[in-house]
């Protein structure tokens, strides 16, 4: 897949995706993006895959005006690349590709540790704490409970995400470009085969995370948001090159 940078701006007034389309196209527009965007992120349709009109309107049950507009967002989004007029395939993925995601995302992810930090409610700063200590709970033991898609686990990182996302309320455009890089970084977890030993370890980093913006602490939470996001490259470009041929 491609990070484009300058689309991450573009993401800041994205409130009308499905803009001149009728309410009921719209509808299953929607439906279709999303389940066309799951699809991706989890690895279902994998990078390079071709992206058919016929056969995904076919797949879905619906006809290829909204499926037309979900490849259309798809695209936007970064997750579909354009080989010709009518040549559309899921966006592929390799180690440049990551290392520019996070280039970005540390950017982005240290500067919003930083403000939450200062900014967070007292409400929000007792849901970190509690979030951190949830963080804490999880060991192999706990994921071998969880599903094969470790859902559980990531509902607690989605959790925490939104406890920063809303202590960011007076910074919509930062909130918004991390929304779109996080839809990257899912699809580059997937691809590279989360172990149970580096969800522990990655846990362990939330929590860390999380009590530094609890305590009020802002170069504390930048700087542990740095060492997560630094093992997490790490661990992702290890397993790329061993699921190189």
């Amino acid at each position: 897949f491609y990070v484009y940078i300058g689309m991450v701006t573009s993401a800041m007034a994205e409130t009308g995706a499905v803009a001149g389309i009728s309410a009921a196209a719209g509808t299953a527009a929607d439906r279709a993006y999303a389940t066309l965007r799951a699809a991706i992120i989890d690895g279902e349709l994998a990078p390079g895959a071709p992206l058919a009109e016929v056969e995904q309107s076919t797949r879905l049950g619906m006809s290829r005006t909204p499926v037309r507009e979900a490849f259309a967002r798809l695209t936007d989004d970064g997750l579909a690349t354009e080989l010709g007029p009518r040549t559309l395939v899921v966006s592929t993925i390799d180690a440049d590709d990551v290392t520019a995601l996070f280039d970005l995302r540390r950017a982005l992810d240290e500067q919003a540790a930083r403000l939450a930090a200062r900014r967070a409610t007292p409400e929000q700063r007792e849901r970190l704490r509690t979030l951190a200590e949830r963080f804490g709970n999880v060991t192999s033991a706990s994921l071998a409970d969880d599903d094969a898609g470790r859902h559980g686990y990531y509902a607690l990182v989605t959790e925490f995400d939104a406890t920063i996302d809303q202590a960011l309320g007076r910074s919509p455009h930062l909130a918004a470009a991390i929304s779109r890089v996080r839809t990257h970084i899912a699809r580059v977890r997937r691809l590279a085969h989360d172990d149970d030993a580096r969800l522990v370890a990655s846990a362990a980093e939330h929590g860390a995370i999380a009590a530094a913006i609890a305590d009020g602490d802002a170069e504390r939470a930048a700087h542990a948001t740095h060492l997560h996001l630094h093992n997490a490259l790490t661990s992702i470009h290890a397993h790329l090159r061993r699921s190189t041929p």
